[in-house]
């Protein structure tokens, strides 16, 4: 295939002038003395399926796409298929879109797999599964590849407020702070986060919420953020403030916190290989109908902050002091003292190294996880340090992306084992919120190294 013909489409296309782009792109399919190798009809189709799409002929886009899926030589099946499921989604019909977008997560090429979870996310709460939506835009959040997670924690803290999780929308909002995002995302990410604060009754920190949203004077809130608004002022005013239990979820409040009321417009996408535009995928709000329960999720229940490890230890101790006074109060009774209390401290030595074993086998170790993991918290900085020796710096980064700074960072429980252990913990925000995150450990030497950290929510800790 000529390069020349292609680079004047590619140029066209670059310019924003689509409708040239387009024809470029069909004259080059029409034209027989065009040679085409082995996928060459792939990628032209691809191309003028993107161009189709800026279009908005969507029906077309549909159609070039679905050509471009048909020639086998062209492995870029993920992209087609993440665009094909965008193009149904602007024809509302999310069922398709979200056949393609999964289809496009499963091709092992695709190296923007995050694009179509996002998709996929957007498409299942317009459908009303808001569960299965939050595990699509919990594995968007979590693709390392993904340059901006900050989209996806917004969509994932929406689903969570539609499941009348707002604790948890919470977590996703202020762990979605974290990172960088233009301003108008930001504001948007506060009002949601006032919302959060105001389902569980915390209008302190749903004021400050709302008026960081607000002070810029840029952005507006939504007709139901706006109901919640009120409701935060009118309770800090009349000193009406309602503070849910410790370990408890405040009853959503009237109106707009209600579960039908949130704001429930998240942030799109654009399909690969499209530009940005700013009118190009106009976000729509969409009802809450259904509501999924948390298997969905995929979750697996937390029921280990209380291993007894330490019940164990503390016992080990003092039956080892026991026997080693009743030995000497038996050796001093008796003939050949000296002989008596070498024997004794022989038995003691193994003693000591048995319960050493055994202590070793429960998970404890120098450095011990806890002092690890507030090091870690504490240092960000230098985390690389922290984590294992085999660990790339790549890897070490990507784990750590997002993960708040916390000198005196909570300890809320751990699982331990010979070799791997798993530490809870919970870090404060500088806006005063809490994120939590489960750190992966594993044994070096005596001590122990981090091999991974990833968020979590209240959810998976009850």
């Amino acid at each position: 295939m000529d390069n020349q013909y292609v680079a004047q489409a590619q140029a066209a296309y670059q310019a924003r002038d689509f409708q040239a782009a387009s024809k470029a792109y069909v004259q080059l399919l029409q034209d027989p003395s065009v040679p085409k190798g082995p996928g060459d009809l792939g990628y032209l189709y691809h191309q003028l399926g993107n161009c189709l799409l800026q279009l908005k002929d969507f029906d077309s886009a549909i159609e070039s796409y679905t050509q471009a899926t048909a020639d086998s030589a062209y492995d870029a099946v993920g992209a087609v298929n993440c665009n094909l499921g965008k193009a149904y989604v602007f024809k509302h019909d999310y069922e398709n879109a979200v056949s393609h977008f999964e289809i496009a997560t499963s091709d092992a090429k695709y190296d923007t797999p995050y694009k179509a979870y996002l998709g996929m996310g957007n498409a299942l709460l317009k459908l009303g599964k808001n569960a299965e939506a939050g595990v699509a835009f919990r594995e968007a959040a979590l693709d390392s590849r993904n340059p901006d997670p900050s989209k996806a924690l917004l969509n994932l803290g929406v689903c969570f407020m539609a499941l009348n999780r707002p604790a948890d929308a919470v977590a996703s909002y202020e762990s979605a702070l974290q990172f960088d995002m233009d301003a108008a995302t930001r504001n948007k990410m506060y009002a949601n986060l006032g919302q959060a604060y105001v389902a569980l009754g915390q209008m302190q920190k749903a004021m400050s919420a709302f008026e960081s949203a607000l002070a810029d004077k840029t952005y507006f809130l939504s007709e139901s953020a706006s109901v919640d608004y009120a409701q935060a002022a009118k309770c800090m005013a009349t000193g009406t403030i309602a503070m849910p239990a410790i370990g408890q979820q405040a009853a959503p409040a009237p109106a707009a916190a209600s579960n039908g009321g949130n704001d429930m417009s998240g942030l799109d996408v654009p399909a690969d290989g499209v530009p940005t535009q700013d009118d190009a995928y106009p976000v729509e709000a969409y009802a809450d109908p259904q509501y999924y329960p948390a298997e969905a999720y995929g979750y697996e229940p937390v029921d280990n902050y209380n291993s007894g490890d330490e019940r164990f230890f503390n016992a080990s101790d003092e039956e080892l002091e026991r026997y080693s006074k009743g030995i000497a109060r038996q050796d001093r009774k008796r003939r050949n003292v000296g002989l008596k209390i070498l024997v004794a401290f022989f038995v003691l030595l193994l003693l000591a190294a048995g319960a050493g074993v055994f202590l070793y086998t429960q998970g404890y170790g120098y450095p011990t996880q806890e002092s690890v993991v507030k090091g870690l918290f504490a240092d960000t900085e230098n985390a690389s340090s922290y984590f294992v020796s085999s660990m790339s710096s790549d890897k070490v980064d990507d784990a750590m992306r997002g993960v708040v700074s916390d000198s005196d960072v909570a300890i809320d429980g751990m699982d331990k084992s010979m070799s791997n252990s798993t530490v809870y913990v919970t870090a404060s925000t500088p806006e005063g919120g809490e994120v939590s995150y489960t750190v992966s450990m594993v044994r070096d030497m005596l001590g122990w190294k981090v091999s991974g950290v990833q968020m979590t929510f209240a959810s998976q800790q009850s």
